[in-house]
């Protein structure tokens, strides 16, 4: 692990230990998926209470009536312990019961259905059954009265309910019978317990021990802010790689990624690019990294000692690096993924979402991305258009820059140049500026803060895009050419004491979260938001009403990036007559549009569903009016899907065009 590259995660330790007891311990996260998360609870609380059983066991090896001082079946600290044991061993059986119904019966195609995932199973099994069986072979052969071997006074007892009822059946058996099932179960499950600590590395349980630590470990930066590239010309200079090409230039904490991953497969469950048939699966994403570190460790190991980065142990010596040849060191992109799974990502951050250890894949990806663009130069044909245009434009269509403000002709809206003591600025964004579609969400944005008189002005043609697109396209250095000019225009304005109101997600969330890297520090609000905030100060009044129903769609950078849910839906609410329907993909779980991570500029996978189209189906099958969002790569990516159902009758509008409907 310690080959891996430097990244601080020993800061704000109480928001890291409250995070373990949410989310280690309390296993909030598994709860998502409720009949799963409560037998892998019952399975992890009964390990808890189990491990002094072992200790005891142990114990009991060197002498029988060991019970380690307080634990006595006289005391009634010990009958307290004997009853809560026997209830979790029963509930540990419970549990990998209903785990191995979902592999052997159900057989989800979530789980990696493998022999090994079995035999920890078994294991688990077994180690409770002999459990029982050692309590109830002692208890039946302790009941032995007479040379005759009868035995006599075994009955039910509240402490050892497991273990009685079992002796209560093993009670007919001689007493030699007895003393041999008894040794069976000690050492069936002493034995089991270290055989299982010795497999935990070299399977996928090896979660047992990193998983706790790797939610310790999380990142505690928001959700939505990719690291930058530092000093990238610098690199340049000195030729050092820009993004990821090798396994050893991923953080620590990255490959503790890959050996915390439980392959429950949670995260490909909820990835857009999975469920339309794309070759992306973020479980195997994290799977074929970790094993090629698992062939590879001796040559790591070895050269990081080699170059004094890494204190050996005299375990792993050079000759075993040149013996594994330089395998270590390929590049990852082709020799271990395959490019077209890096480029199906949109980045939606489902499956960062679901996974229940806490380890994140749009990083990695993204940072795979930055080698292909900026090393290797390679990357989907139509994004070549996409950069180009915001080299010379500053937008991704390539529309001339001074046309930025021509949808707010006609409404009396000043620009910044004009009216640089405006408390609010409108950040309108690339697609709201210059689709006439998206131009139309603007324009009923701008007219309701008039209508509820909010001193607001516009960049107009000195606003540029966010470099959003390019960031999550693997352009690193086109990003940051956007955000140091963007950052110096508003400073300049002194946008750090002002507010920023955004139609657009991306905007809203770098904005927010990506450009304090570069100096810009600002308070920004997405539109429904601050119309929501309207609305409840009384400022705008929707009196008109609007019979339909209407489903609302969750965009990504909105909800999982920023987790702002409730504001449109208040926003709607609030218009009389108006239904808010959710579909059965909501909130948290929302499936993208399919826009995001730069896939609003390229064609998706040849041979695959279009994930607009899914979700689209989604959306429909609840049968509304219309279908209702937030976000212009939404709004166009959402309307393309209802044309190509033939599904025109239903129209995609934004939040703000139906509050200005209701006015």
């Amino acid at each position: 692990m310690m080959v891996g590259a430097p990244a601080n995660r020993f800061d704000r330790h109480a928001d890291r230990l409250r995070a373990v007891w949410d989310y280690g311990l309390k296993q909030l996260r598994m709860r998502r998926y409720p009949l799963a998360g409560a037998a892998h609870m019952l399975i992890f609380l009964g390990f808890g209470v189990l491990l002094l059983r072992s200790l005891i066991l142990w114990g009991r090896g060197f002498d029988e009536s060991f019970n380690f001082w307080f634990f006595g079946p006289d005391q009634a600290l010990g009958k307290l312990y004997s009853l809560l044991k026997d209830i979790f061993a029963v509930l540990v059986i419970v549990g990998a019961l209903t785990f191995v119904y979902f592999r052997v019966v159900k057989r989800l195609p979530r789980l990696t259905l493998s022999t090994e995932g079995l035999i920890i199973l078994g294991i688990i099994l077994t180690m409770m059954v002999a459990d029982i069986l050692y309590d109830g072979a002692s208890i039946a052969r302790h009941a032995v009265t007479g040379a005759d071997g009868v035995v006599n006074g075994v009955h039910l007892v509240w402490y050892e309910p497991a273990g009685s009822i079992l002796a209560m059946i093993l009670q007919a058996l001689p007493a030699g019978m007895l003393t041999v099932l008894m040794h069976a179960g000690f050492w069936t499950h002493s034995a089991l317990v270290l055989i299982f600590l010795n497999l935990l590395p070299y399977s996928k349980h090896f979660h047992i021990i990193t998983g706790i630590p790797n939610v310790y470990f999380q990142s505690l930066d928001p959700p939505g802010r990719l690291a930058p590239i530092t000093d990238i010309e610098g690199k340049l200079e000195r030729e050092e790689t820009l993004g990821i090409r090798r396994i050893d230039q991923f953080s620590w904490k990255s490959i503790l990624d890959f050996y915390t991953c439980t392959e429950c497969g949670r995260c490909s469950d909820h990835c857009p690019a999975t469920k339309t048939g794309k070759k992306l699966s973020p479980k195997h994403f994290t799977l074929d990294l970790r094993d090629f570190l698992y062939q590879n460790e001796r040559g790591l190991v070895a050269e990081k000692e080699s170059a004094g980065l890494v204190t050996g142990n005299g375990t792993v010596s050079a000759t075993g690096a040149q013996g594994n040849g330089a395998a270590h060191r390929k590049d990852l992109v082709d020799g271990v993924i395959d490019p077209e799974v890096l480029w199906a990502c949109t980045s939606c951050r489902a499956c960062e979402q679901e996974c229940p250890v806490f380890i994140t894949y749009v990083d990695k990806i993204v940072d795979m991305r930055r080698y292909l663009v900026q090393e290797r130069g390679e990357f989907p044909t139509e994004l070549q258009g996409a950069f180009r245009s915001m080299e010379s434009s500053a937008n991704p269509w390539g529309f001339p820059a001074a046309d930025r403000a021509k949808w707010a002709e006609g409404l009396d809206i000043k620009t910044l140049a004009e009216h640089s003591d405006a408390p609010v600025i409108f950040w309108v964004g690339c697609a709201p500026s210059f689709d006439e579609r998206a131009k139309k969400v603007a324009q009923a944005t701008a007219k309701l803060m008039q209508r509820a008189g909010v001193d607001f002005a516009i960049l107009g043609s000195e606003e540029q895009c966010t470099g959003d697109p390019a960031r999550r396209a693997g352009n690193e250095f086109l990003f940051q050419t956007f955000a140091q000019a963007n950052v110096a225009t508003l400073n300049g304005y002194g946008a750090e004491k002002k507010k920023i109101v955004t139609t657009c997600p991306h905007c809203f969330n770098t904005l927010l979260n990506e450009y304090p890297d570069f100096g810009g520090r600002y308070e920004v609000i997405h539109h429904t938001t601050f119309l929501s905030g309207l609305i409840a100060d009384g400022r705008l009044k929707p009196t008109k009403p609007i019979e339909k129903r209407v489903v609302y769609h969750d965009s990504c950078y909105l909800g999982r990036y920023n987790e702002v849910y409730d504001a449109p839906r208040e926003a709607l609410r609030s218009i009389p007559g108006l239904t808010v329907l959710e579909p059965l993909a909501t909130r948290d779980r929302g499936m993208c549009c399919g826009a995001g991570g730069a896939q609003m500029f390229k064609e998706e996978e040849p041979g695959t569903e279009r994930v607009n189209a899914a979700r689209t189906q989604q959306l429909l099958d609840t049968n509304p009016d219309a279908v209702a969002s937030a976000c212009p790569f939404c709004q166009r990516m959402l309307t393309d899907g209802l044309a190509g159902q033939h599904r025109e009758n239903v129209p995609q509008v934004d939040v703000a065009e139906l509050l200005l409907e209701a006015m």
